[in-house]
């Protein structure tokens, strides 16, 4: 593999780095709030699912006993 001197490679970085499409500050914006949302939302769904798993098994523990 070709070495690369360290002025050369940060030449490099910086031109890549330039062709890159980086968000709006809006688009940023607005993504963390659906991530935000989809958290609570699967935050919601998993303890409603314990919940009604928990019951489940209360209730055959119940039965045996």
């Amino acid at each position: 593999m070709a070495k690369t001197n360290p002025f050369s490679f940060l030449q490099q970085v910086r031109s890549e780095a330039a062709k890159v499409t980086w968000p709006t500050q809006k688009e940023t914006a607005i993504t963390t709030l659906m991530v935000f949302v989809m958290v609570a939302l699967a935050s919601v769904f998993f303890l409603l699912a314990d919940q009604i798993m928990s019951l489940g098994v209360s209730y055959i523990v119940s039965l045996g006993g």
